[in-house]
């Protein structure tokens, strides 16, 4: 597996697409510090941006590299292999690759701006911590969906459909059942809906870093009593972690008993 994990790494470093998104959150970064004296405000800015788009990324470039390599894929299951080392090589490669992409084309900028002599630079860290984490879990899906579908276009169109609930539309119905319900106590239903969401889980963690809870409103004093604690960090990481191992487990899995 780790040989596959490095060539996948190594083919998607020389690809343009890396470079690409690289090269954007290098340009992103020194745009935001530009206009932002303030790094607080700079991560707070970054924060809306990776939330949504790490995500649609790491959909995207999971499922096109599988798409892309299923003849090199063909090729290996003919050989004395795993099937099970073989996609989660891929996997792996993509991941790490994206991951370090997003941390490197962020972080140099930030770096020699003077982000270590900075009170930002726990924000900034979580940020991207959870951006990785994003990014490992989004990949980990958009393989379980490829795999699951060797019709490309539908594998895409779900992907994409994947993306949009998380992001969007799981949010809207959030909402939509807080007001519906407003006259009950909501406090744990607050607490287990966006732990059953990545990308809700992951912008709370970093709203509270940056303590501007209060924007929240009530939500935001009931998500500071549980997450703002030690417990609820540690949780709330073992959660992120979670999202990570179910979807590698499933990619092992059908990567198992698929006929190909």
């Amino acid at each position: 597996m780790l040989k596959i994990l490095k060539y996948s790494f190594y083919d998607l470093m020389r690809s343009r697409w890396s470079y690409v998104y690289f090269l954007f959150y290098l340009l992103l970064g020194v745009v935001l510090l530009f206009l932002n004296n303030d790094l607080s405000k700079a991560v707070i800015t970054l924060m809306n941006v990776i939330i949504i788009l790490v995500p649609l990324i790491g959909t995207i470039f999971g499922v096109m590299y599988y798409y892309n390599s299923r003849e090199f894929t063909e090729l290996l299951l003919a050989q004395p292999v795993k099937r099970s080392s073989i996609f989660l090589g891929q996997y792996f490669g993509v991941a790490t690759s994206l991951s370090m992409s997003l941390v490197i084309g962020l972080g140099m900028p930030f770096v020699f701006y003077g982000i270590f002599n900075s009170n930002a630079i726990w924000d900034f860290s979580l940020l991207l911590v959870t951006g990785a984490f994003l990014t490992f879990i989004f990949t980990a899906l958009a393989f379980v969906i490829a795999l699951s579908n060797e019709n490309k276009i539908k594998g895409f169109g779900y992907a994409i459909l994947l993306w949009l609930f998380m992001a969007v539309i799981y949010d809207g119905i959030f909402l939509m059942s807080l007001l519906y319900f407003e006259d009950y106590p909501l406090d744990k239903f607050s607490l287990v809906a966006t732990m059953l969401n990545p990308v809700d889980l992951s912008r709370v963690l970093i709203l509270l870093k940056l303590d501007i809870s209060a924007l929240l409103g009530y939500t935001g004093a009931v998500f500071q009593k549980f997450f703002g604690t030690s417990f609820g960090l540690v949780l709330s990481s073992a959660l992120l972690a979670l999202w990570v191992l179910v979807p590698t487990f499933f990619i092992w899995r059908i990567a198992k008993r698929k006929d190909f």
